[in-house]
């Protein structure tokens, strides 16, 4: 008889973040559910002394034991991140013997690191969801340096993931194709794309009504962003976009969901010349952003132009999607840019290209235009973005059936 699963789950973030709710609190869900799992010991990183409070997304799951690892600060960010790599494979790998874990899951390419060096020492398989080139984003956003440390060792931790890692779960089908050609048996890779809650995230017209009154957004064309500026995402260039929106749509008004300082937005748009009456800038928590999607129209992703960018399955776009709104995207961004050109659900721009952004402007508005494009456009966050994906990925490497993947 297979033994049952007790699983370390690593992420890479804190239990309140917006990623940590959005794409691990789905998966576990579904290790809660399975009945091939007796235990989860849930491993998040915090970056803040003051211990984060209860997190409502996991009190139900009674099969998690939640196990903050707190960062020290060295001061310098790479000391920092040092004594991180240092520190939190001693801790997960005292994790595993406390808790008799028979399998390691972690969830980004970076968490992955620190799975393989527990893998290093105690040789338990692993697995790495949403597993994407990350050293590549960092290095062609700007973030980091080819002959950095930080670039060195995530590229090497990845290449290790690469040989070593039981099963590989990247979000798009071009890192799929990918990972083959770079040798890794395709009975080790499952693309699950970004998940998001249909439900949750599905358009509400009393939510739409309410909001839009409470902004004075009655008779406007809304435009909306959520997240964050800067390093894979653009900067300036968004606010230039945003400017081109006011310029050719009429009553055009912006809503803009973002953690970064308020102020830093608002000196971004005086910078533009952007009318700050015109938009609205607020910070919310991840339950709040059904409510805002609602009120608007069409949404802005606009990630920076780079090669690696084919491989992201961006979190926001599966939640635009699923509310029914177009999406305004960067050109060459995950599987989304082929989906978008094949089966629509909004228009891609190229800051290369003359007029590229007036044109997808140009398209969303004749999409916003059409009578029944919000019930057209969810269709595809549940035909390419539904949780259901997820469950397919752990049935196929931890099902019953599938004991022999382990």
């Amino acid at each position: 008889m297979m033994d049952k699963l007790r699983i370390v789950f690593i992420g890479y973030w804190g239990v309140e973040e917006g990623l940590t709710v959005s794409t691990i609190i789905p998966w576990l869900r579904i290790m809660q559910a399975a009945e091939e799992v007796e235990q989860v010991t849930f491993c998040t990183i915090e970056r803040n002394s003051v211990p984060p409070g209860a997190n409502n997304n996991l009190t139900a799951l009674l099969k998690i034991k939640h196990v903050p690892l707190y960062s020290v600060s060295r001061g310098a960010v790479l000391a920092t991140k040092i004594s991180d790599f240092m520190q939190f494979p001693r801790e997960i790998s005292h994790l595993v013997q406390q808790h008799k874990a028979n399998l390691l899951f972690a969830h980004g390419a970076p968490a992955g690191a620190l799975a393989y060096k527990v893998w290093k020492t105690n040789r338990l398989p692993f697995y790495v969801s949403s597993f994407e080139p990350h050293a590549d984003y960092m290095l062609e956003s700007g973030v980091w340096n080819k002959r950095g440390l930080k670039y060195l060792f995530q590229k090497y931790w990845e290449r290790k993931q690469i040989l070593h890692a039981s099963g590989l779960i990247p979000v798009a089908e071009t890192y799929r194709q990918s990972l083959l050609q770079k040798g890794v048996p395709a009975h080790k890779v499952k693309v699950v794309p970004s998940p998001v809650r249909l439900q949750e995230f599905a358009f509400n017209p009393a939510l739409r009504a309410k909001v839009r009154d409470r902004l004075h957004l009655q008779n406007a064309i809304v435009g909306i962003y959520a997240g964050k500026y800067g390093d894979m995402y653009y900067r300036e260039e968004a606010f230039c976009i945003y400017q081109k929106c006011f310029d050719v749509i009429d009553d055009f008004r912006l809503i803009i969901l973002s953690p970064q300082p308020k102020e830093e937005i608002l000196q971004l748009l005086r910078e533009n010349n952007i009318d700050s009456s015109k938009v609205y800038v607020t910070s919310v928590l991840h339950h709040e952003v059904p409510a805002y999607l609602s009120a608007s129209d069409f949404a802005f992703a606009t990630y920076r132009a780079s090669p690696s960018k084919k491989y992201l399955s961006p979190v926001k776009v599966g939640e635009y999607w699923a509310n029914g709104l177009p999406v305004l995207l960067t050109e060459g961004v995950g599987d989304d840019s082929e989906i978008i050109k094949g089966e629509g659900g909004g228009a891609l721009f190229n800051l290369e290209e003359d007029k590229s952004v007036e044109k997808a402007i140009a398209k969303v508005i004749r999409v916003v235009k059409e009578p029944n494009h919000r019930k057209q456009i969810c269709k595809l966050a549940e035909k390419y973005r539904s949780e259901n994906k997820m469950q397919e990925a752990f049935d196929y490497f931890f099902g019953k059936e599938q004991g022999g993947q382990r």
